[in-house]
């Protein structure tokens, strides 16, 4: 069974963070060959989803303020679900639990996302819309969608 759970940085322990840190690596720099700079300090201020199978870090996102991305958004970002575990619904499930928790978080904003150009779909099936158009980040091509609740 896997469980999703919300944790403010200081609340998390120092195994958790290096395993956040080392999926995030293992995902986003090694497995995209895209060498960028991860730890962007934001970590520090953000809300940290784990999903959990058996106390083991299979998936994980962060959510944001608004300010911290995005002058007038709550953000999620850093979404990633083990190599191993994904196909399984997980991607999924940590999406709308993540989605979930930002408006329990910041009831009064919408959110914002950088995605992966080639997510768009699976980002559609959560809610999200597709305003502008596509750019590279890091290299790797990129969208921004955004999840609007009736404010």
């Amino acid at each position: 069974m896997i469980k999703y759970c919300c944790y403010k940085y200081e609340e998390l322990t120092a195994l958790e963070i290096y395993e956040i840190m080392r999926l995030r690596s293992q995902v986003f720099v090694v497995e995209q060959n895209c060498i960028y700079q991860d730890l962007d300090r934001k970590d520090i201020k953000a809300h940290h989803i784990l999903a959990k199978e058996r106390s083991k870090i299979i998936g994980y996102s962060r959510i944001l303020k608004k300010g911290e991305s995005y002058e007038d958004f709550s953000s999620i970002g850093r979404v990633v679900v083990k190599k191993e575990k994904r196909k399984k619904n997980i991607g999924r499930e940590l999406m709308e639990f993540t989605i979930k928790t930002c408006f329990e978080l910041y009831p009064n904003n919408n959110i914002k996302i950088s995605a992966q150009t080639y997510l768009k779909r699976f980002y559609l099936e959560r809610g999200f819309k597709y305003k502008g158009e596509d750019y590279l980040e890091d290299g790797i091509p990129h969208c921004s969608m955004y999840y609007e609740k009736m404010i």
